[in-house]
């Protein structure tokens, strides 16, 4: 494989340079965009920095299964407010369009236990066909079947409906061949995201990451390259932020929804029980720097419960969501977010 050494050179000179100047020549998305400005029916509405959290506490039954309706009802509802639409047709269809090729990003790293939940990722399908979004134009997705298979989803390969599959499902291994960059290292990207898909539903899980500190809405999208290996240095910094610059991310993530049912406080990114916690909550934002942040302190709040140390005293900081600040990918300024619970 070649390798544009010129490209990286400019990366790296255009990076040290600033966050705007890295917003504007790098990504190439206008502030604007940035702002996630959304319309329906002529009007036009600024939701970022805004982050939704939607709990209920009686959204497991006494059986210990999930009660499919609360769950739907908190997806819906935190994208009714997220849009600040009249409805919950309204509320999808102000986020997607018809013609849409829709990719659902899941997070299964880690099971059945700490991966999205069918149910959650059966009501996103249902707000995409409220924006009329065909089934042939979903595409729910991960690096391998069998990490689908094994979280409890099924691999489908139909043509006529939604699809459910890994990017090694696809001809030659599923990666581009040829490597492209974001910030200094070189990684080819998954043909769902580069080829496949014209917009994104990025689905992490709340949860701990013994390098990052957190795992949950940008580092999610390691999951789409062939060599996330070399991207976990110095607790993924800069790495995470600077992979959320690429434009086959930055220009095609309409939404986050965040799967909070469980959620871990340590030992992650696997699946330790015995810091696992019923959140019971669905955390959605379109700004992931927001929406990183707010899942930082939802974990270190957890921590100063659980009498552990701070992310920051187990020296492993989450320093990429302010590095993702300064390149212009969103605000980490708890101030500065608007939080809404429902």
């Amino acid at each position: 494989m070649k390798i544009n050494k010129e490209r990286r050179q400019f990366l790296k000179k255009t990076l040290k340079m600033g966050g705007s100047i890295c917003a504007s020549t790098i990504i190439g998305r206008s502030l604007m965009n940035h702002a996630s400005c959304i319309s329906w029916g002529g009007e036009t509405l600024t939701t970022n920095p805004v982050v939704v959290i939607a709990r209920d506490d009686s959204v497991l039954a006494e059986t210990g299964n999930l009660r499919e309706n609360i769950v739907s009802g908190l997806v819906h509802k935190a994208v009714v407010q997220l849009t600040n639409a009249p409805s919950q047709e309204k509320g999808w269809q102000a986020l997607f369009k018809p013609d849409d090729v829709v990719g659902i990003k899941l997070n299964c790293l880690s099971g059945k236990t700490m991966s999205p939940h069918v149910t959650v990722v059966e009501s996103i399908i249902q707000g995409l066909k409220f924006a009329g979004v065909k089934d042939k134009n979903i595409i729910v997705f991960e690096r391998f079947n069998r990490e689908l298979e094994t979280s409890g989803f099924r691999i489908r390969r139909t043509t006529d409906g939604v699809r459910c599959f890994g990017t090694d499902e696809l001809p030659g291994g599923g990666y581009e061949a040829e490597p492209q960059f974001a910030g200094g290292v070189g990684t080819c990207f998954s043909k769902i995201v580069s080829q496949l898909c014209t917009a994104i539903i990025n689905v992490p899980v709340l949860k701990d990451h013994d390098l990052a500190g957190i795992s949950v809405a940008m580092k999610n999208f390691f999951g789409v390259i062939h060599n996330p290996n070399k991207y976990h240095g110095n607790n993924c910094n800069p790495f995470i932020a600077e992979l959320n610059t690429h434009p086959y991310i930055t220009d095609k993530v309409r939404l986050i929804v965040c799967d909070a049912l469980m959620a871990q406080y340590n030992g992650g990114p696997g699946y330790k029980p015995q810091w696992a916690w019923n959140y019971n909550g669905i955390i959605v934002g379109r700004d992931p720097v927001a929406l990183d942040r707010i899942c930082h302190t939802i974990i270190e709040e957890k921590r100063s419960e659980m009498r552990l140390p701070s992310l920051k005293q187990a020296k492993r900081e989450p320093k990429y969501i302010s590095t993702a600040a300064t390149l212009g990918l969103g605000v980490d300024d708890l101030s500065k977010i608007k939080l809404i619970h429902v």
